[in-house]
């Protein structure tokens, strides 16, 4: 028998994110007598660390809830973790020597482009590098073309969008280069969707006579919530009734409330905060809603794609494949005034969203989960 793959894969923390649960998810559909795991974790938290496979071994350089204000009793503890972190990313040989116990890796594996440096910077000279990219870097502040060169210092470079795949194709200087760029799509996991659906919608009501537009997402400013909410505004003003939900938490929960009250649409707008299961309030809604400014490979319009929805989503990374260039869901300009006129006809003219839904009906999805494991899979044994 040929003996498991030593595997290291870091990522920041479990916490609800689409990175998070795409790792989790692959995780979850490895199969157990072919690698030996030691999942890294900057901070042991996360709603998703529960559906970790036991036989995956957890190492975490410190435990708590993420610190995202800056109130004066937490500041101290805030700062030991930073210090701490950083003392390891500059000195790794501690991190290797310590918490790793010398351990000897076949692979080390970067699960979000965050943890670059790390892995790049590892002791172990003879170890495969891998790193997976669910952003388009070309938008996320600081990724000048040299920082996002710096990518090719791995093995591979795992993708999930055909915009992601190119921007690093445009980089390349070489075949050899080149060749390190793979798109995988996401593992997902269609039947665990359809099957949290069917469970009850709790701490909201939704009105049969008013149509709901629904967003779900981690509460930073990259997912364009504020645009969204002063867009619904507008829409009120001119006598268009809609409510508008936004699902998720995030270190902009407290800004993106504030407005919220500003603009005096508490009545309307609601905002859920965290829920593990976002499934019912999808399948309760007219529409969904991406009013971000930027993405990798939205999940969230996969499961929107899953439970049918009438989508409406601004022009990002992904959303002409993931909507089939239009023909699943509206496909709108990535600006304000492009949120307003995407939802302006979604309540003057729903009609013109029964195309989406015929297109829906029998769609099959191109990737599926099986797939994109046994492609992951593959690369692994490969290097």
């Amino acid at each position: 028998m040929t003996a498991k793959k030593k595997i290291l894969i870091r990522i920041g923390s479990l916490r609800h994110g689409g990175a998070e649960k795409v790792l989790v998810t692959f995780l979850k559909n490895l199969p157990k007598d072919k690698y030996e795991i030691d999942l890294l974790l900057n901070l042991y938290s996360g709603k998703y660390l529960s559906e970790v496979p036991d036989w995956i071994n957890i190492i975490f350089l410190n435990k708590g809830e993420m610190i995202t204000t800056n109130r004066p009793h937490e500041i101290p503890k805030k700062a030991a973790r930073v210090i701490y972190q950083g003392t390891l990313k500059k000195f790794p040989n501690l991190l290797y020597k310590g918490k790793l116990k010398n351990k000897k890796y076949d692979i080390e594996f970067a699960a979000i482009h965050g943890m670059r440096d790390e892995i790049l910077g590892s002791p172990l000279k003879s170890s495969k590098k891998i790193v997976w990219i669910h952003n388009d870097l070309s938008q996320v502040k600081g990724y000048t073309d040299d920082e996002i060169r710096k990518f090719f210092g791995f093995d591979k470079i795992m993708v999930i969008s055909e915009k992601i795949e190119q921007l690093l194709l445009n980089l390349a200087k070489n075949d050899n280069e080149k060749q390190k760029i793979v798109r995988i799509y996401n593992p997902l996991d269609t039947e665990e969707f359809l099957t949290k659906a069917e469970k009850p919608v709790i701490n909201y009501s939704f009105d049969g006579n008013i149509p709901t537009f629904i967003s779900v997402g981690t509460v930073f400013p990259q997912k364009g919530f504020d645009r969204l909410l002063k867009v619904h505004k507008r829409l009120l003003d001119e006598g268009f009734k809609h409510k508008v939900l936004i699902v998720g938490d995030g270190y902009d929960f407290e800004n993106i409330k504030k407005l919220k009250t500003e603009l005096c649409v508490d009545e309307t707008a609601t905002m859920l905060g965290f829920t593990d299961n976002p499934y019912p309030y999808f399948k309760s809604a007219d529409f969904y809603i991406l009013s971000s400014r930027y993405e990798g490979f939205p999940t969230v319009l996969f499961e929107a794609i899953t439970l049918k929805k009438r989508i409406i989503s601004t022009e990002v990374s992904g959303a002409h494949e993931m909507l089939n260039n239009g023909e699943l869901g509206l496909i709108i300009e990535n600006s304000e005034e492009g949120i307003y006129q995407g939802m302006k006809q979604a309540l003057s003219q729903p009609e013109t969203f029964e195309k989406y839904s015929e297109k829906l009906k029998d769609y099959e999805m191109p990737f599926n989960l099986q797939n994109s494991v046994k492609k992951i899979t593959s690369i692994l044994d490969k290097l």
